[in-house]
């Protein structure tokens, strides 16, 4: 049986290891070329990357299996994932792909595609990749008149540092504002610390030396610790952590003190609303957004519309529905209208707007509702079949219902879930009694542990 290579995000897996070998990215290259090239013109692909050692492994193998089909690349090494999106579209190429893992550690790496319009590839097109892949690609290659050829854009983050600081209004600036941003070693380590020296701010860069393998190592939106530390000993008036692939932003103000995704989103939309900004008075987020930030919306005039757990169906949430606003409580935030994806380091510049334009400290403006008590814990399997036994189970299914029906009632709500990419159960509750939603959710998790010993017995 052929292992899957397209989870959730793309492929992703340990470096020089299968998936992520330079013979499978050297066919996913030709695959995807394969099926973006239609008509006679020169068709070209965007290639960006993390700083990953892993990187010159996979880059010249993607480059070489999109020649073998008559592509043209342009590489523009390391660049944020949005930044590649944009590039795509800009450039009017025909697919975009990022090298990156996002959020992992060094060893893992990933390749995420991108269509012509910047946006992350269906399902079924992942698939028809998928198969073309495992069904032989000889076919595929083209004479050697016909070859692509491959060349670096020199100007890439120029181009994509400009495009960030135009989402702003043309008199807003970050003079007298001390920011501590954190670019995690990762791909957005010279664009980040430049769109806001260049904004006016005074920065104080942390994250900045990538060398192949400290990407996300004891820093970013992982590990935002030497984030808050940083904006204490400096006297900075906010911080902001940015990961591997700088799709995601987490956020502390002047007294190191986190503020998560929901927060931030919140704000956001509500500025939208203010400016006339905001399409189909809503915000796309995820079944995971706090229950405090959807009756927030709800009353300010605005409503939540959720989805399933990953920033790609917030997008096709936003797409299919008309909305311009969405994201994650992990800090994945989509600004539609001016990015196809998550793009950190767009959604930090839209926080620092509003602290420029309230005038307000961030510990004051930043705290925009009361959250619920929220309590999320992971139920680790054998293996990905033993969770699915487990939760199959009548014993398992009777619990869940009880539960739903304990929490319904004191206004909360259940979240079960299986991890798409590792075998383990995620167990959410959120209500107004931090008593009730502790007992559910440990009495859960108990239920599945035992429930899933006795299938392995």
């Amino acid at each position: 049986m052929t292992t899957k290579l397209f989870g959730t995000d793309g492929v992703r897996g340990t470096a020089n290891a299968y998936p992520m070998t330079a013979d499978v990215a050297l066919k996913i290259g030709m695959a995807a070329g394969a099926h973006f090239t239609n008509g006679d013109h020169r068709h070209t692909v965007v290639i960006g990357k993390d700083t990953r050692l892993s990187g010159y492994l996979l880059e010249p193998a993607l480059t070489a299996g999109f020649i073998s089909v008559g592509m043209d690349v342009i590489l523009v090494g390391p660049m944020p994932t949005p930044a590649v999106a944009m590039l795509t579209r800009s450039l009017r190429a025909d697919l975009g792909v990022v090298i990156s893992a996002s959020h992992n550690p060094f060893e893992d790496n990933g390749i995420k595609l991108f269509g012509p319009d910047g946006f992350k590839l269906s399902d079924a097109t992942e698939d028809t990749i998928e198969h073309m892949v495992h069904n032989g690609l000889d076919a595929l290659r083209v004479g050697p008149e016909r070859l692509g050829r491959a060349r670096r854009m020199e100007d890439a983050s120029g181009r994509y540092i400009e495009y960030v600081k135009g989402v702003l209004p043309r008199d807003r600036r970050f003079d007298g504002l001390k920011v501590v941003v954190d670019c995690a070693n990762g791909a957005a380590y010279k664009v980040a610390p430049m769109v806001l020296w260049e904004l006016g701010a005074e920065v104080i860069p942390i994250g900045v030396e990538p060398n192949g393998t400290n990407i996300n190592k004891g820093c970013g939106s992982l590990y935002p610790e030497r984030m808050q530390q940083a904006v204490v000993t400096h006297g900075a008036d906010i911080g902001i952590a940015l990961d591997g692939d700088a799709d995601r932003i987490q956020v502390c103000d002047e007294t190191g003190r986190m503020i998560d995704g929901d927060q931030l989103m919140g704000l956001i939309a509500a500025a939208w609303k203010r400016e006339g900004k905001l399409q189909g008075d809503a915000l796309v987020a995820t079944v995971m957004s706090n229950l405090g930030l959807q009756r927030y919306l709800e009353s300010v005039g605005l409503a939540m519309v959720r989805t399933k757990v990953g920033d790609r169906y917030v997008v096709e949430a936003m797409r299919e529905g008309g909305y311009n606003l969405g994201g994650e409580q992990s800090g994945h935030i989509v600004l539609g209208g001016q990015a196809t994806t998550g793009d950190g380091l767009m959604a930090g510049l839209e926080v620092l707007s509003e602290l420029v334009r309230s005038g307000r400290k961030a510990s004051e403006l930043l705290h925009v509702f009361e959250t619920v008590p929220q309590l999320l814990k992971n139920v680790r399997m054998a293996d990905r079949a033993a969770a699915k036994a487990a939760m199959g189970s009548d014993v398992i299914r009777t619990a869940i219902g009880a539960a739903d029906k304990r929490l319904a009632e004191a206004g909360g709500r259940l979240l079960i879930r299986e991890s798409g990419t590792e075998p383990v159960v995620r167990v959410m509750a959120e209500g107004d009694d931090a008593a009730l939603v502790k007992d559910v959710v440990e009495g859960l998790c108990d239920a599945i542990a035992r429930e899933a010993a006795k299938e392995a017995a």
